[in-house]
């Protein structure tokens, strides 16, 4: 079962070199606060209201593209273990601290991130 608490982040994507006026529209035009850090991939976190909207460039003509909401879970490894018994393939990306974290696909190619926190 996806024990699922809440929805954490959604990551949108944007064309190659267009990170400055990505980061420019929504925090100078939009007048959103910017989350600091170096966060994976060279993305832009922003805050908005109590979830948080990431920003990542990416090929246009790339398959199975990394746009995707994020969900909190209360037990991650029993939610992959949930899904792995339904022969939901997982797979995983860079680590950030204080996060455990893992992505799947559904039968359309949608991708979704599950993310247990650790701190």
């Amino acid at each position: 079962m996806l024990d699922i608490s809440r929805l954490d982040h959604v990551l949108i994507t944007i064309p190659l070199n267009t990170r400055e006026e990505a980061k420019d529209f929504y925090t100078k035009e939009l007048l959103l606060e910017e989350i600091p850090g170096n966060h994976p991939n060279g993305a832009i976190w922003i805050q908005m209201g109590d979830i948080e909207l990431h920003i990542r460039e990416e090929d246009a003509h790339q398959n199975n593209s990394a746009r995707h909401p994020a969900f909190v879970v209360k037990d991650l490894e029993a939610v992959i273990a949930f899904l792995q018994s339904s022969n939901i393939e997982i797979s995983y990306s860079s680590l950030i601290e204080g996060r455990k974290r893992c992505f799947f696909r559904d039968p359309w190619g949608n991708r979704f991130e599950l993310i247990e926190f650790t701190q």
